[in-house]
């Protein structure tokens, strides 16, 4: 069966940059990972995974994808030459002028160069942390557990069975890459026996199955810094996933999410709330008791109030991790309607109602202005 196109697997352009490939292979990864996958879509998934993870290993090499983009897979394809393989006539003239896509592109990515084991750094790992309003304006530490690997026990990290050792690579002689010739270039690539390791395990560990290392769990200590907004990240230096053949961890992204809040809204550093007061209250003022994060503020209520009434308090918001000062609070008057009246109370509304009308529009500027604007739409 042909080979799918490694851009197309990766779902990215011809032209599409480093960082872009790098991007598209970590979010294929992370849905076909196997243990995100279980039960009848394991298998499918696992399939998946290899060549997305094949597509990124070519793709991110610069010599490989040189020579992917001019011969297709036939330019990467190990079984299509090997280590002093070449057209005939032109073997000499290789080995004189050596690796010449090495020389133009500096050795493979993330990789040694002068033939040595590749080296690569381990990949990046998110954690979503969710948290709650008072405590990102305040900050916190707190604990988390994450995925870690640590070495074996059983083989002291050397993948073998105890009293057994690893053997050097028969393909690469322990140099961890093959060299695959295309006329007048040498292309150099990674062992496909032993993944760059340069060794193989004829026994392995019965305890980490030659990995040399176990998944276990780690606490991690976290410091939330006080006005963290939704979406920042805490980065967590080295602790990603391992790297290959002694290659630097990758590191750990925690992401904050606030939890929604049932009396506040959060924009940026200021906050907003919603204060309801009654129809007395709004006609004839006063003072009211409003909340803020952590305590309380008082509001002086004008007489004749309006709903939809506006009111900023400076400096009750939260102070931002970049700000010198805290922002706003901006509470929102609502203009409550009396409920289940009795009907003394429909009486006395009805005389004040009708109070109201006697003194005219002076009462209602709003409703006065309103009508005018409808007579005027209908002239």
């Amino acid at each position: 069966m042909a080979k799918r196109d490694y851009y197309e697997i990766l779902g990215v352009a011809k032209n599409a940059s480093d960082d872009d490939i790098k991007k598209a292979y970590r979010k294929l990864a992370m849905k076909y990972h196997p243990d995100r996958n279980q039960g009848d879509e394991a298998k499918k998934a696992e399939e998946k995974f290899k060549e997305v993870k094949e597509a990124y290993e070519m793709l991110s090499d610069a010599q490989k994808r040189a020579a992917y983009d001019q011969y297709g897979h036939a330019g990467v394809d190990p079984n299509m030459g090997g280590r002093g393989a070449g057209p005939e006539g032109f073997g000499g003239f290789a080995e004189a002028f050596g690796d010449i896509f090495g020389d133009i592109f500096g050795g493979a990515a993330g990789g040694r160069r002068g033939g040595g084991q590749q080296v690569y750094r381990g990949s990046d790992l998110s954690y979503a942390m969710e948290i709650t309003l008072e405590e990102a304006a305040a900050g916190k530490e707190t604990q988390i557990r994450i995925p870690s690997w640590e070495g074996c026990d059983t083989c002291h990290g050397s993948g073998a069975k105890p009293g057994t050792s690893p053997k050097t690579c028969p393909t690469c002689s322990g140099s961890g890459t093959v060299h695959l010739r295309q006329g007048f270039f040498s292309i150099q690539q990674t062992c496909p026996h032993c993944h760059g390791s340069g060794k193989i395990i004829p026994e392995p560990c019965p305890t980490c199955g030659g990995a040399g290392k176990i998944k276990r769990q780690k606490t991690l200590e976290v410091k939330i810094p006080a006005g963290i907004n939704e979406g920042m990240r805490i980065r967590s230096a080295g602790n990603g996933e391992p790297g290959t053949n002694g290659g630097p961890p990758g590191d750990l992204y925690i992401e904050i999410r606030i939890k929604p809040h049932e009396i506040f809204e959060r924009d940026g550093d200021d906050l907003h709330c919603t204060v309801p007061v009654g129809m007395t209250t709004a006609a004839l003022g006063g003072t009211i008791e409003v909340p803020t994060l952590g305590s309380k503020a008082e509001i002086e209520l004008p007489e004749g109030t309006q709903h939809g009434k506006t009111f900023r308090l400076r400096g009750k918001g939260i102070k931002g991790i970049r700000s010198s000062y805290p922002g706003d609070l901006y509470a929102h008057i609502t203009v409550e309607t009396p409920v289940k009246l009795t009907e003394h109370q429909r009486k006395l509304l009805r005389e004040l109602d009708e109070s109201f009308r006697k003194g005219g529009d002076r009462h209602s500027p709003n409703a006065k202005s309103w009508t005018d604007r409808v007579k005027d739409l209908f002239k």
